[in-house]
């Protein structure tokens, strides 16, 4: 899997959810016309930026409505001198499950091209891509889809050191994230200052991360749920993310 500065965007903001069912009557806390985006820097310099839109969907499936996730990531400055990345990624989820019933991506990453047009059969338990079929048990995500599903989940009962699992397929296989709760935090972004819940992602030594690299991660601790800030040490030096710009939020941002 090639993994660059905008795949990490989405890594660190598709926090995991607990091992259960969505709470159906939990209200969702983001509506159609949201539109968030994210800055990555790598000390002083921008290295990329993300946007992400939640839309309803232009298509039915099984004559059911749908939300269209559109997440776009570029490089910037420099970075985008050297390594050019122009990614697309969208997702079609059911609105009251909020599982994916369609994942499509176009990534274009230096020389690097990839794409693929996903279905998830969540009756038959089998996901659809363009290398294969492959069953899966239980809940599965794609990264967008993730995101959504997580913040609607209930907080209130979790416990500092508890682990929460996230499973989510990507091109050719379906990869397990463990993130651990670390407790309350006040995070800073550069829309201001928020009471958060902050954990700490696992990680996988290789190219970006050294074996020892710490990876922290903050979401409000309110009504929205959004993921404002996170910082990943990697093998040279260190990256940060921040919540640069909100809008059409369902409930506003509650800073401290």
């Amino acid at each position: 899997m090639k993994f660059t500065y905008l795949t990490l965007i989405l890594a660190l903001i598709s926090i995991t959810s607990y091992s259960q069912e969505l709470v159906k009557d939990l209200q969702a806390p983001f509506q159609p016309g949201e539109h968030l985006h994210y800055k990555l820097h790598y000390g002083l310099f921008t290295a990329a930026e993300a946007d992400l839109r939640l839309e309803d969907s232009p298509v039915k499936f099984d004559g059911k409505a749908a939300y269209h996730i559109i997440a776009d990531g570029k490089t910037n400055g420099t970075f985008d001198f050297f390594y050019k990345v122009r990614n697309r990624y969208e997702s079609f989820l059911d609105i009251n499950t909020l599982l994916p019933y369609q994942y499509k991506e176009n990534r274009r990453e230096g020389k690097y091209r990839h794409t693929d047009d996903i279905t998830f059969d969540h009756d038959n338990n089998k996901i659809t891509a363009s290398k294969g079929v492959y069953p899966f048990t239980g809940q599965i995500f794609d990264f967008p889809s993730a995101y959504y599903f997580a913040r609607c989940l209930d907080m209130s009962r979790i416990k500092v050191g508890d682990k929460l699992v996230f499973h989510y397929f990507l091109e050719d296989k379906i990869e397990t994230l463990t993130i651990t709760y670390l407790g309350k935090e006040v995070a800073e972004c550069s829309l201001g200052k928020f009471e958060c819940l902050k954990f700490t992602p696992s990680i996988i030594p290789g190219s970006i991360f050294r074996k020892d690299s710490k990876f922290y991660l903050w979401v409000t601790n309110d009504k929205n749920r959004i993921p404002i800030r996170a910082q990943a040490e990697v093998i040279l030096g260190s990256l940060t993310m921040e919540l640069s710009d909100a809008k059409g939020l369902k409930y506003p941002l509650n800073k401290q």
